[in-house]
């Protein structure tokens, strides 16, 4: 069976220190609207999904980042299941230039502190995501 593949930045505020984690709002479609994802997207026939992951940044949030490590169910490289047809990768990140502004389908982005990366309604898909950043890295509290 072949997948759609969407790719999404677990966005923090340092790669080497993360104590802040980007959630975005969506807006759309009505049935996704008002929960929380990981910001990124399909990747288009052909495209690379790093290159795909720069792109759906910087057309979403008008932003550049800096990838760190790419985040697995199984820490082997696999992807994440979000439908039966879809399947996500997802990279950590960290802004290296731009503002972050919730540019296309979303209606607001929030910087989540440590020890509250589950304090909004997560897309059903996303909260196994959570759960697995939360046991990969220790944030190191809130910023100075």
């Amino acid at each position: 069976m072949r997948f759609t593949l969407v790719v999404a930045a677990a966005i923090v505020d340092d790669l080497d220190r993360p104590r802040l984690l980007m959630a975005a709002r969506r807006s759309a479609p009505p049935e996704m609207a008002g929960l929380w994802e990981f910001p990124g997207g399909k990747v288009e026939p052909g495209e690379d999904p790093v290159r795909a992951l720069h792109r759906e940044l910087g057309e979403e949030l008008g932003v550049s980042v800096e990838l760190g490590a790419e985040v697995s169910p199984d820490g082997e490289g696999g992807s994440w299941p979000l439908t039966p047809t879809t399947r996500m990768r997802l990279w950590l990140a960290q802004i290296v230039r731009g503002d972050p502004a919730p540019l296309e389908d979303h209606d607001e982005l929030r910087w989540l502190p440590a020890g509250r990366w589950r304090s909004v309604p997560w897309l059903p898909a996303d909260v196994a995501v959570v759960h697995r950043l939360e046991r990969l890295i220790q944030p190191v509290g809130p910023p100075a």
